[in-house]
């Protein structure tokens, strides 16, 4: 998906700089690459071009030209490098029809390939391009009334969630009325920052605050009374400055820009809130806007469409800017490079990348936006990555010189645990800000969808601090709610999936508001998933204890706590985890002898062994029973050893505590791939694990199976067995005891097969588990379930069996 998904548009206190989800093309070395893939879903997608479209044939690939564009567009074909085509969660690429041309008039297509597969790929591109032509529409509102018929208890709260559908509806209506629809009021990139036309260059801002504004930048040497604005009755502020004599811009490409205003606060000088690319220059502390206008030859053109959303979302959440071996700063071109090729081939479909949108912290983890709608310029240029912050220097935090706003005031708009600003979001300008930035991410780097951080925070006017939510439903829907919040998200999760139906939007929301993950014209806040952040949770306070005191129904009943109808992406472990001072699974389970146990030279300790065979249980049985989606952090798939350290300097905090830097050190903020793919560590089978488990899921589907059932929860036993669609998951916790002749209920007879051993020697197990065994069943009812059949469960392994034809 194209957008960030992490810190998406809106998300308060804790927005985050931009995660981002997509499927991973197949087959792909680079991003670049992975738009040259005409069968996959690639990471970027189509750019509009005028013109018919002409497509011929020849040398084995297939050209497609826009009429009247310069040059042409290659798309190679068979280049797949042997790899299965399919995606993640990010992709996307394909020229696409110019909107105001109909697929109907002046589309030409010559087919001048021999080979029928050439013609049926053109055949294909060129559908996809008529589906591209259709016009985007936001769906009506509905009547918000399915929800009580999914859940009578919602009608004790009836009133509750009308008056919040009522307030969704009439703003839609307002919207229509005065703005020509969401579909018209979203696109305010358009209208404010930096325009360009035939004429020159216009900039409009909103700040009601100011009591004056002058556009200042290299362009005029930065003479505030050079190029002085004009105000309107709305606040908005504009300058129109027509071209050089040449006909060359105003403003060169790349130069520096900001606007000074005179406020209520004093004179300021501000990167424009719309600003498209920010830098921060060696040495300085606050960053320069970048008037970002590339010429034509420098821009990307994407060609592919956007990827169909997967039925099963198998997420490989990434930070950029740490993806590299090297204790550096990585960029967009080495993770095209290096990272997204090993995401594909370990099997996950979709990429979430944090840290996108620009944050004046690089340790802030990609929280504290300060440009909503910049990428971020340490990992390189916006063409880079084609191919809401408490700052008052770089942020929209006192743009104006007010304390309002973009934000609210006083306590409502700050919040004191993260030390960020909250959106006033019963605001018109916010919400066209806001609304308008989730847009821009979908359609000027073609992401696929969003994942919103901190939703809890915005939800509720006590952002959810220090609050234990009991699941008691007078604790949604009450005074505590924070209703224009609600409604900004259901407008957002509206416009996303009515302008781009194959978006995908996931919310982490710890309170588990009912309704959360259901359609907004049902009456829900219209989310595709919530994060199932108990179960992260859980799996630290198991690993707390001894093996002895774990509860096979509990580890159950927290996978599976869950509203129904709402799904849910699962994890085992956050990537908050693998920060310093924090403990990933890996070091929960093996810790220090991590550093001097892993060589398969040398033998391993109790707790290696112990480490690696619950790593590889855990992980399965979450994503077995804990949600339709399953998430991983970069590097935690094969058990990576060293926690995260941002480069830091020391600090002195406001009540005189002495905090320690780290000289400022790159080298713990890297991600040591080359541990996993180490032969000679025991690393390595972790990682080949978490890939062949990945590879049965996409097989069998299993995550968003319609059959599920848990036929054992033996605590004396440690046994845990379950079915999902046609597999079953035989899972044996205990420490010592091992179990043959165990008798297993399943719902179809015949025979079953080994499909996935964690004690293989592949993945780093000790080989008690014959793969060719063949298991029939019974006739003989076990644990509720028709049929039986009998196994060999090793102590600590987990097992899954499918049926042999």
């Amino acid at each position: 998906m194209a957008a960030p998904a992490s810190a998406v548009p809106g998300s308060a206190a804790g927005l985050r700089a931009g995660a981002v989800r997509f499927p991973v093309p197949a087959g792909a070395r680079s991003w670049r690459a992975a738009a040259e893939l005409p069968t996959s879903r690639s990471l970027l997608s189509g750019r509009r071009f005028p013109g018919a479209v002409r497509v011929g044939g020849s040398g084995g690939r297939v050209a497609v030209r826009a009429a009247g564009a310069s040059g042409e567009v290659m798309i190679p074909e068979g280049e797949s490098d042997g790899m299965p085509v399919s995606a993640g969660s990010d992709d996307l690429q394909v020229p696409a029809l110019d909107d105001e041309l109909s697929t109907e008039v002046g589309a030409e297509v010559e087919i001048e390939s021999s080979e029928a597969s050439d013609v049926e790929g053109v055949k294909r591109v060129v559908e996809e391009l008529a589906a591209e032509q259709k016009p985007r529409v936001v769906p009506p509102t509905g009547d918000g009334q399915k929800i009580f018929q999914m859940d009578s208890m919602l009608n004790g709260y009836k009133y509750h969630l009308e008056y919040r559908y009522s307030l969704y509806r009439r703003l839609r209506s307002d919207i229509d009325q005065y703005e020509r629809g969401l579909e018209t009021f979203s696109r305010g990139y358009e209208k404010f920052g930096f325009n360009r036309s035939a004429e020159g260059v216009t900039y409009r801002e909103w700040a009601p605050g100011a009591h004056s504004a002058a556009l200042v930048g290299d362009f005029n040497n930065w003479n505030p009374n050079a190029d002085r604005m004009s105000k309107n009755e709305f606040g908005v502020w504009e300058i129109f400055l027509p071209n050089n004599a040449d006909g060359s811009s105003p403003i060169p490409h790349g130069s520096r820009v900001k606007v000074r205003m005179e406020t209520p606060s004093g004179i300021k000088d501000s990167i424009p809130a719309w600003i498209k690319y920010s830098v921060q220059a060696a040495g300085e502390i606050p960053y320069n806007g970048i008037y970002y206008d590339p010429p034509e030859e420098e821009k990307y053109i994407f060609k592919h469409p956007q990827p169909k959303r997967p039925k099963s979302l198998r997420i490989y959440e990434t930070h950029v800017g740490m993806s590299s071996t090297e204790p550096k700063i990585n960029t967009y071109a080495n993770f095209r490079d290096e990272v997204l090729p090993r995401i594909k081939k370990l099997g996950y479909n979709a990429v979430q990348i944090m840290a996108i949108q620009e944050h004046a912290y690089y340790g802030s983890f990609g929280y504290h936006v300060t440009n909503f709608f910049a990428p971020s310029s340490r990992f390189g240029t916006p063409e880079d990555l084609n191919h809401a912050s408490n700052n008052t220097l770089d942020g929209l935090n006192g743009f104006d010189g007010t304390d309002t706003h973009y934000f609210h005031s006083g306590s409502r708009g700050h919040h004191w645990m993260w030390d960020s600003r909250l959106f006033n979001y019963g605001n018109w300008e916010v919400l066209r800000f806001l609304l308008s930035n989730a847009r821009w991410w979908l359609e000027e780097y073609k992401f696929d969808g969003f994942r919103f951080d901190g939703v809890t925070s915005m939800m509720y006017t006590h952002h959810g601090l220090q609050v234990a939510f009991t699941g008691n439903y007078s604790e949604y829907f009450g005074f505590a709610t924070d209703a224009d919040a609600v409604v900004y998200l259901m407008l957002v999760n509206d416009l996303i999936h009515g302008l781009y139906p194959e978006a995908i939007t996931i919310g982490e929301d710890v309170s588990g508001m009912p309704t959360f993950a259901l359609p907004v014209q049902d009456g829900g806040v219209g989310f595709d998933y919530r994060l199932h952040m108990a179960v992260p949770d859980k799996w630290i306070e198991l690993l707390k204890q001894s093996d002895e005191s774990w509860k096979m129904g509990d580890i159950v009943h927290t996978l599976t706590n869950r509203r129904w109808s709402e799904k849910c992406v699962t994890y085992a472990e956050s990537h908050d985890q693998a920060l310093v001072g924090d403990k990933t699974i890996a070091f929960w389970l093996m810790d220090k002898d991590m550093y001097d146990f892993m060589a398969l030279d040398r033998p391993a300790t109790p707790s290696i062994d112990r480490g690696i065979a619950l790593h590889k249980m855990i992980r399965l049985i979450t994503m077995g029973l804990g949600g339709e989606g399953y998430l991983n952090f970069m590097g935690n798939e094969f058990g990576h050893p060293e926690w995260i350290d941002f480069p830091r300097a020391p600090q002195v905090l406001p009540n005189g505590k002495f905090i320690p830097g780290n000289n400022n050190s790159y080298d713990k903020c890297r991600r040591r791939f080359d541990l996993g793919d180490a032969d000679y560590l025991r690393y390595r089978g972790m990682l080949e694990f978490d890939r062949a488990m990945q590879s049965l899921e996409e097989k069998y589907g299993f995550m968003t199976s319609d059959h599920q059932y848990i036929s054992r929860k033996h605590e004396e036993d440690k046994m845990i067995i379950f079915e999902k669609g046609d597999l079953v998951f035989v899972f044996n916790f205990h420490w010592s005891n091992s179990y043959f002749d165990y008798r297993v209920g399943c719902l179809k007879p015949g025979k079953y097969k080994v499909v996935l051993d964690s004690d293989a020697g592949l993945f780093g197990g000790f080989g008690r588990i014959h793969h060719t065994a063949e298991h029939f069943t019974a006739d003989c009812s076990h644990d509720n379930r028709p049929y039986s059949f009998s196994v060999y469960s090793p102590s600590r392994t987990c097992v899954v069996y499918a049926p042999a034809e």
